[in-house]
């Protein structure tokens, strides 16, 4: 059975090993660096292929005991540039099976994208919280890795959007799984305790019945977009939303919210955003953008604050005993000095080597081609070059 989880590699052990040993391995240039991620990421694919096609004729993704019964469709003709994936999660919730299959049956036909995969989860469980539950995470990692293999899909033009739990669905998961999405799309959802501050990176569409008094959805509603107003009022290139509290509607909003669609296909994913804010959800994470702690590591609440600009990482906030910091040569260039500061001090200065083991381990961790990284740092206390 095929499990979407990388080997249980100590990554740590791996960069010490590199740092340390006697004769470490040899560097490799720009270009061969380039050559290594084409052929780990092919190879890998041809491997692949196998899996996923059988999960586009089953229609149901299975990781270990977890599975996720799935609809897809496709709209347009494929750009040059990769097809779009519109995620599109049905509401529900707590109450019978047959609830939530009607709602299932609903969100087949709710959205119909110029252009795309238009790809309909089934939750894979009857609970209030079926969408933002641990499983969720990976089994939605699998859809997306199936639909870049079997259907081109381009992974920076990832969309999540949600209706009612499937909106609570996205509150939660847009946030916590941010470096996966382009764009995301709430509607007539509750946000419980999402991260709002993990958003920086990812364009926002929030949409909510005026009458929508159930659960404060429509207060909270307007309560959110004034703190993405706040928050993008002193980072003028982050928090980008587009709020609407529909007039007069209630729950059900008669599509007025099917403006999300062509608002979300504006945008696309930027793997190596110059600054991040890194909050941990109660279900945590191992990897945000370019930057992961060691398998296991992760705590509710940890934060991490990180920027670049040119050669130079400033760390502002670690709340993690070690942080990785991963780099490749689409962020800086690699053949010159890198300086990393923590809170104003110098940790790191020097230039950082290009190994193959390191792309190796990165891909296999994300079976990501853009989180695929060649060289970076260990802030453990003190700085380990990778």
């Amino acid at each position: 059975m095929f499990l979407f989880k990388a080997a249980p590699v100590c990554l740590f052990c791996l960069l010490v090993s590199v740092t340390f040993a006697q004769q470490s391995p040899k560097s490799i240039t720009a270009k061969e660096a380039v050559a290594e991620t084409e052929k780990v990421i092919s190879d890998y694919k041809e491997k692949y292929r196998s899996t996923a096609s059988a999960d586009r004729e089953k229609g149901n993704i299975v990781i270990g005991t977890d599975s996720l019964l799935f609809t897809t469709k496709i709209f347009g003709e494929k750009p040059a540039d990769g097809r779009s994936m519109f995620i599109s999660m049905h509401g529900g919730g707590n109450g019978p099976a047959s609830m939530n299959d009607q709602q299932y049956k609903n969100q087949q036909r709710l959205y119909k994208p110029a252009e795309g995969v238009y790809f309909v989860p089934r939750a894979p469980s009857n609970t209030w919280n079926m969408w933002h539950q641990e499983p969720v995470d990976g089994l939605l990692e699998r859809a997306i890795l199936d639909a870049v293999v079997m259907e081109g899909v381009n992974p920076n033009k990832v969309y999540v959007m949600g209706y009612s739990a499937g909106g609570d669905g996205v509150y939660q998961l847009a946030p916590r799984m941010a470096d996966h999405w382009a764009a995301a799309a709430m509607m007539a959802g509750h946000p419980g305790d999402a991260a709002i501050l993990n958003l920086r990176n990812l364009p926002f569409f929030l949409a909510v019945g005026e009458k929508d008094a159930a659960y404060n959805r429509n207060t909270l509603l307007t309560e959110w977009a004034n703190r993405l107003d706040s928050l993008q009022s002193t980072d003028k290139s982050g928090f980008v939303h587009d709020a609407h509290l529909m007039a007069g509607m209630p729950h059900w909003m008669k599509q007025q919210d099917t403006i999300s669609i062509a608002w979300m296909a504006k945008y696309k994913r930027n793997p190596y955003p110059q600054r991040i804010n890194w909050i941990q959800d109660d279900v945590v994470r191992q990897h945000f953008y370019w930057l992961s702690v060691p398998r296991g590591s992760a705590v509710k609440g940890h934060t991490v604050f990180a920027s670049y600009h040119g050669q130079e990482i400033d760390i502002q906030r670690n709340d993690n005993d070690t942080l990785y910091i991963q780099l490749n040569d689409k962020m800086m260039n690699l053949d010159k000095p890198v300086i990393i500061r923590q809170n104003g001090k110098v940790l790191f200065k020097g230039k950082l080597a290009r190994r193959k083991a390191l792309i190796q381990q990165s891909y296999a961790d994300r079976r990501d081609a853009d989180y695929v990284f060649s060289a970076g740092v260990v802030v453990a206390g003190r700085v380990l070059v990778m």
